[in-house]
């Protein structure tokens, strides 16, 4: 898993309420075996029409968005199914932070076991950014885990909260397995001594 300290990135808005994992990455892409390739299909039904040309209506399809790193929505972002796909459509398409007042916590967790950091931030901070980001074409932040801090273009910082152990994984680049081969003596040892393997 690729690990998040640091980035500095454009900011898409997507401002609506409940966006659901069926949205996120609808259903019949779901036949992918592989973990990468889904961004093409991210959002798809509200990115494309059904003869398959762009929805210029979508605020996201905006050309001023085009290569976002940070997705700015609204209040239970990735609620509906436990799909882990909706994940890898985000991070496929470039995404790999996302600021919203609140997640379904099952896609909270996929976020991190998928190397993408999801931060709630209190819905006036989160109403504010999506008029900053309106306002200025080119609109950047810079999330920086270690020091828990989301840095504005003019200097302002905004404090975030995440649980110690999510943080570590992402720092270090740990899915579970990975945490698990970091304990790799310890788990040999203890097969070990029990005739293990």
């Amino acid at each position: 898993m690729q690990a998040f300290t640091e980035i500095t990135g454009l900011v898409a808005p997507l401002e609506v309420l409940n966006v659901d994992t069926d949205q996120i990455i609808p259903k019949q892409f779901l036949k992918r075996i592989e973990k990468t390739g889904y961004g093409q299909y991210l959002f798809f039904d509200w990115r494309f029409h059904l003869d398959g040309t762009m929805n210029p209506d979508l605020e996201l399809n905006a050309s001023r968005y085009k290569g976002a790193a940070i997705l700015l929505a609204k209040d239970n972002f990735g609620c509906g199914s436990s799909r882990e796909h909706a994940p890898w459509a985000l991070e496929d398409y470039g995404i790999r932070c996302i600021l919203a007042p609140s997640f379904a916590d099952i896609f909270y967790n996929n976020c991190f076991n998928n190397g993408m950091l999801p931060i709630a931030l209190k819905g006036e901070i989160v109403a504010e950014l999506f008029h900053e980001v309106r306002d200025q074409e080119g609109y950047e932040l810079n999330v920086n885990l270690s020091r828990q801090l989301i840095i504005k273009p003019d200097g302002r910082t905004i404090p975030f909260e995440v649980d110690p152990f999510n943080k570590r994984c992402l720092l270090e680049g740990l899915d579970q397995i990975g945490l698990s081969l970091a304990y790799i003596d310890k788990i040999t040892a203890y097969e070990r001594e029990r005739g293990i393997g």
